[in-house]
């Protein structure tokens, strides 16, 4: 069963497929046309030793030998030694339009079965090896020429490798096939996730057509519709992966928070990721809020700050993988707060920082800043000083201003309360959708 595959080549070498000078000859060409009948008689025995043997050889197939698909393999063992028996003497393809469909049978059974494709290629080979050796022991005891079992070698393997390739082909395609529909239920999923408002039986319908362990703990992952490629497959292997129009979403495990947060900022590095809380299921739909609101806060900023600098192209060549490190939304909830309703912040901080409006755009920008930190370090004097790094005397001359425009203001907690929400809006780049 261990017979070496002869690799002797033909005393009239066969010029490569696709040469320019030389039409491709097959092998069996050279093989006479009268073999099939001079070895009619022992025939019938190659193919029983074949079908009695290969499943012996190749344990994947020895549990399928009584079954359906076993049947198959048998059926397709019978094809293929006949169709091979048409060929000497002939110039005719390796396979017929027959043999060739069930030859892609077989190889799509194979990933329909859950095998890899080395069963059936193994399957192949050893059905090679006995048909080489059987044939041409009988063609020796014939008397036959050397040239003969040459030419019957080389044709065999050449046969085979059409086999192979064939059913190779027909399992790559069913394999992207059901990549393609595992690929849309996934989506599926992900999508009811994110929507809300499933009912948990249909839920689990998805996971099992997705063939998806709903975890416990879920996390909802937002980045820009340019994410990518790399990115998209990092978040295929740990999660779902929806593509809209304007984002990049994925619903992934959530492990606990120590252990989830070191692997976050590993599969993210490098991108505009925002990750949603960690959330049970049936909340996925806020966690996405939650990352989305956070999301666009970014983008805002990331704009400002790119239009500042070059203009606005600057900040679409930038892309999602220039971004930085990605953000953890469970790090800036204050900011989500500030940032579920950008309109009534912005209303907030037209009204309460209404007295800037008297001073120039400069210097109104200098004394929200002096503002800012005056409410944070509690009029801390040389603290103030520190943070915006000016001597203490101009930040008593700036608070002194602020005093002359907000008056009273300054003493009322409800007052500095609102004066501090619009003032680090201001800060994040929260604004009023356009």
């Amino acid at each position: 069963m261990n017979d070496p595959a002869p690799s002797v080549p033909s005393s009239d070498p066969v010029p490569e497929r696709g040469s320019e000078n030389t039409a491709w000859r097959p092998p069996w060409q050279s093989l006479p046309a009268d073999l099939p009948e001079k070895l009619a008689p022992v025939l019938p025995g190659i193919l029983l030793r074949m079908i009695q043997t290969v499943p012996d050889e190749i344990p994947a197939y020895a549990k399928a030998r009584d079954g359906r698909y076993g049947k198959n393999i048998t059926l397709g063992v019978e094809t293929a030694f006949e169709q091979f028996m048409r060929l000497p003497g002939t110039d005719l393809p390796a396979l017929s339009s027959e043999s060739r469909a069930l030859m892609a049978n077989l190889g799509a059974g194979e990933f329909r079965e859950g095998r890899s494709m080395d069963a059936l290629l193994g399957a192949y080979r050893a059905s090679a090896r006995i048909v080489f050796r059987e044939m041409s022991a009988e063609c020796a005891r014939l008397g036959m020429d050397l040239s003969v079992v040459i030419d019957l070698g080389e044709s065999i393997w050449a046969y085979i490798d059409e086999l192979s390739s064939v059913s190779a082909q027909a399992y790559a395609e069913a394999q992207s096939a059901q990549a393609g529909v595992q690929e849309l239920h996934r989506a599926a999923l992900a999508a009811a996730l994110i929507g809300g408002g499933s009912e948990e039986k249909e839920v689990q319908r998805l996971a099992a057509l997705a063939d998806w362990r709903l975890p416990s703990r879920l996390a909802v992952v937002v980045l820009p519709a340019d994410a990518g490629r790399a990115v998209r497959e990092r978040l295929g292997r740990a999660g779902l992966v929806l593509e809209r129009d304007t984002e990049v979403l994925a619903v992934i495990d959530a492990l606990p928070a120590r252990e989830h947060r070191a692997r976050m900022l590993r599969l993210l590095a490098g991108t505009a990721a925002v990750v949603g809380p960690t959330v049970d299921w049936p909340l996925v739909s806020h966690s996405y809020r939650v990352a989305r609101t956070l999301a666009l806060q970014e983008a805002a900023v990331r704009r400002s700050r790119a239009g500042a600098a070059v203009g606005e192209a600057a900040e679409l060549d930038a892309g999602a993988e220039d971004a930085g490190m990605p953000i953890l939304a469970e790090d800036h909830l204050a900011r989500v707060v500030l940032g579920a309703e950008p309109s009534v912040v912005e209303e907030l901080a037209e009204r309460v920082l209404a007295p800037l409006q008297e001073v120039s755009e400069a210097k109104r920008a200098v004394l929200e800043q002096t503002l800012l930190c005056w409410l944070t370090h509690w009029g801390q004097r040389a603290r103030i000083a520190a943070e915006l790094s000016v001597h203490p005397q101009t930040v008593g001359y700036r608070v002194g201003r602020l005093r002359e425009l907000f008056g009273a203001a300054l003493e009322d907690p409800d007052a500095r309360f609102d004066l501090e929400i619009a003032l680090r809006a201001r800060r994040e780049g929260v604004r009023p959708a356009a």
